[in-house]
């Protein structure tokens, strides 16, 4: 199979929507995104280098921009498997006309794609088995085999889609062809990898399951990102960035030295200055085991604020004042003016997300060859970072209400996990559940009063032992992406009537008494009084794909309705 170049999508969605070993749908095309062995070696270098240790790559680069020299993200045609509206033929797109045509010889119709593909949870993709599926135990009583597919038209259902052939087969329908075991005693999996090659197919023992061409669980990307904090985000590591290859082999004696001879862009840093920031970032970066969880590094960073200081630096975070009314619940109040985010895709899963129970080998990977760099985009944005209360969190977190409530959904994970026989299952805790409660919360609010949409604002939860913080922020690559609307929220009367319309609002669901006395809902059940009416929010917004949430946790319950960590504040105003 020949490849070709890729219609037109922006660079992050190369990352966040359609990465390697996903489908690319273009008018009555489809193409699959190769992997990065067939990259051209092009793209933009992104620094990051906290993520960079954390993945266990040397680096990361953005996706190709495309120009005159073809130099692109490369596709190839997925699934080969076409069908002709006109003369209802069904088969390889070679049998209607050549590779890089779309048109059916016999009729001159536009082909289009088959509708369904297979793939199981280790990553692997295959053509829906049509012939298989009609057959099955009978070859037919002719030696030709063609395919046609004709729709009944008397319904939109799978039973009303009639497969049929010209050996003389009984016809069948494609009812029960999404059942999770349709094809247990008709086939395994074939171990396919289309975007790694045509000879990259590995074992495989998993039943493929048929799914929509573009439906969204054939491919969820995996991925990391880090905001950029000091000392990484100061202007002079941005300068030394692109040199750093270079700079991290130069003995210490040399440094000094070699910066007087490199054709450095101008700047306002002395030789010290540079030599000094290459001695701390060496120093960083010397520990042999890096550190996999990124959040600590990041929210002290936010708990130690950094003021603006002309260094063209990335990271300007400033506390504020906090309302009186607000200070029994909150510890701090920030105002994040300027931060970097880099997004990079390390790989992907198919059929189910990625998820604590994911096993390694369910994860795809985006090379045959070791991983030199990934793909990766960065993004400028601002926000707002809030710390709660250490001791009114301690004593919530003591309380009854909070304990109930953390174990009312540990229930639900025991048994879930016990179910797929899992020998480890994470803990629920309330202050898991009130932090990412109150992040949904003011990702909606903020929507509301800041207007930006919900979809171009995200979460970061900070939670643990020693963490208590939430940061809301917007860093899109569009035109949403830093326009101060969002920070301009953590003002003391904003902030103040922004948190209380929030917990106001969720005081009361449309979708109550159901909402509020759920014992659990949303994927999995992972949910306790959180529904579309009043705290899911689009999944790009969401670190946790929308699961572990319950706004009784910060407005309490009609039985218990002082038990939030929030109901005071509903007393008081």
């Amino acid at each position: 199979m020949s490849s070709r170049q890729a219609p037109d999508a922006r660079r992050s969605q190369i990352v966040t929507t359609y990465g390697v070993g996903s489908l690319f749908p273009a008018r009555n095309e489809s193409f699959m995104v190769m992997g990065l062995d067939e990259w051209p070696d092009s793209g933009p270098d992104v620094n990051e280098p906290r993520l960079a240790r954390a993945l266990r790559v040397p680096g990361f680069r953005q996706p190709p921009a495309g120009d005159d020299r073809g130099r692109d993200v490369p596709v190839i045609r997925f699934p080969e498997i076409h069908f002709c509206p006109v003369c209802r033929r069904l088969g390889p797109i070679w049998t209607f006309c050549n590779w890089n045509e779309n048109e059916c010889r016999a009729c001159s119709a536009e082909l289009v794609p088959s509708r369904f593909v297979i793939c199981c949870s280790r990553g692997h993709i295959d053509e829906f088995p049509y012939h298989l599926w009609l057959h099955n135990n009978f070859d037919g009583i002719g030696k030709d085999h063609e395919l046609r597919l004709d729709a009944q038209g008397r319904s939109s259902s799978l039973g009303d889609i009639r497969l049929s052939c010209s050996c003389g087969a009984t016809p069948v329908s494609m009812e029960g062809a999404f059942a999770a075991d349709a094809f247990r005693n008709l086939r395994s999996c074939a171990g396919r990898r289309p975007w790694l090659g045509a000879e990259s197919g590995e074992s495989c023992t998993e039943v493929p399951r048929t799914l929509q061409r573009g439906s969204s669980n054939v491919w969820f990307p995996v991925v990391r990102s880090a905001i950029s904090i000091p000392p990484w985000s100061e202007g002079v590591h941005r300068l030394l960035d692109r040199f750093w290859p270079v700079l991290t082999a130069v003995p210490e004696s040399s440094l000094r030295e070699t910066l007087s001879e490199m054709r450095l862009p101008p700047h306002s840093y002395s030789f010290d200055q540079l030599t000094d920031a290459i001695l701390r970032r060496r120093d960083a970066m010397a520990d042999d085991e890096p550190d996999e969880d990124l959040l600590p590094a990041e929210y002290k960073a936010l708990v130690a604020g950094r003021p603006e200081s002309g260094d063209r630096q990335d990271f300007v975070c400033e506390p504020v004042a906090v309302d009186q009314d607000l200070r029994p619940f909150l510890g701090q109040v920030s105002r994040v003016s300027r931060l970097r985010e880099v997004r990079a895709l390390s790989g992907f899963t198919r059929v189910l997300p990625l998820s604590h129970e994911t096993p390694p080998d369910h994860i795809a990977p985006l090379r045959l060859n070791s991983t030199s760099w990934l793909p990766a985009v960065e993004v400028l944005g601002e926000g707002v970072f809030l710390r709660l209360d250490e001791d009114s969190l301690a004593d919530w977190e003591q309380s009854t209400f909070a304990r109930d409530r953390a174990e009312l959904l540990q229930r639900t994970v025991d048994r879930r996990s016990q179910d797929q026989g899992l020998s480890e299952w994470p803990r629920v805790e309330a202050r898991q559940l009130l932090l990412h409660s109150l992040a949904h919360a003011l990702v909606e609010q903020f929507s509301l009063d800041a207007g930006y949409p919900s979809a171009s604002l995200r979460e970061r939860v900070f939670w643990g032992d020693d963490m208590s913080g939430v940061l809301i922020y917007t860093a899109t690559s569009d035109a949403a992406g830093s326009l101060g609307g969002v920070a301009a929220h953590a003002d003391e009367d904003r902030l103040a009537h922004a948190l209380l319309g929030a917990v106001s609002r969720l005081s009361w669901c449309s979708s109550d008494p159901v909402c509020v006395e759920s014992r659990g809902s949303g994927a999995d059940a992972l949910n306790l009084a959180a529904c579309h009416a009043c705290l899911l929010v689009p999944e790009t917004s969401c670190e946790r794909n929308n699961t572990f949430l319950d706004r009784a946790t910060l407005v309490g319950t009609p039985e218990s309705p002082e038990g939030g960590y929030f109901s005071e504040l509903l007393v008081r105003r």
